[in-house]
């Protein structure tokens, strides 16, 4: 029997649809579930605070989780860099504190108030003050993939026929088209984040699983036993099949 491991799409501060999407995996594979976390842990959502202090406590506690690197964790480390830095994937004209980005909302989870006048210099130090170092350390050490016999999972993707040792972090937490339109098998099926949609989606050689709770959208958790997918419903299991 193939022991099943569990997989959550991006959370986004929503600390709420997380703690409802770890009791719908305890109710199907107990508490010492694995489960792998598809990065995206932070900004939009109104608790990401709550998030990160969530998933690290647990891993202290023992529980088998991998909490993986999306590019909004990446923004979140670089900024709380001794000198903060934009993260070079990201668009001109955009930084964390953009509407669109959502960093601004993380930062506040901690108390931290950033207005329209607040100035890189005021909040840098504030945040590096506030936030708990185990946080900033925490989220400095994610990994940006999880391989496991026949799945890889990552936040974004990865580049088409490139070996797994020469794919870099940047593809791992960004990458879009070359990656969703391609459509031959890869070496294993892919289980990523990312790219929000609707619902869940199957596409033969991938499985994306951000659902969209960046933006109010439900918080997607699945399980896998081989590559046989299956959603966690509040009652119970829903097949996802390729279409």
């Amino acid at each position: 029997m193939t022991t099943p491991i569990y997989a959550v799409g991006d959370i986004h501060g929503q600390l709420d649809m997380l703690d409802d999407a770890l009791e719908r995996i305890e109710r199907d594979g107990g508490p010492d579930a694995q489960v792998v976390f598809l990065g995206d842990l932070t900004d939009r959502g109104p608790k990401s605070a709550g998030v990160i202090d969530r998933l690290l406590t647990g891993q202290a506690a023992g529980r088998r989780w991998i909490v993986l690197r999306g590019n909004h964790d990446r923004m979140y480390s670089h900024f709380l860099e001794d000198v903060p830095r934009p993260d070079p994937q990201i668009l001109l004209g955009m930084d964390w504190f953009s509407d669109r980005i959502g960093g601004r909302q993380t930062l506040e989870s901690y108390g931290i108030e950033v207005t329209e006048a607040s100035r890189y210099y005021q909040v840098h130090p504030v945040a590096r003050t506030v936030i708990p170092q185990s946080h900033i350390e925490f989220m400095a050490m994610l990994p940006a993939f999880y391989e496991h016999h026949e799945l890889l999972f990552v936040h974004a993707g990865i580049r088409p026929n490139v070996p797994l040792v020469e794919q870099t972090e940047d593809d791992m937490c960004w990458i879009r088209k070359e990656f969703l339109e391609h459509s031959d098998p890869h070496p294993w099926l892919v289980v990523h984040g990312h790219t929000p949609g609707s619902d869940p989606v199957h596409e033969g050689n991938r499985i994306n699983l951000d659902s969209g709770a960046g933006y109010g959208w439900p918080l997607t958790a699945a399980v896998f036993e081989g590559r046989d997918c299956w959603i966690l419903t509040d009652q119970g299991r829903n097949p996802l099949v390729a279409g």
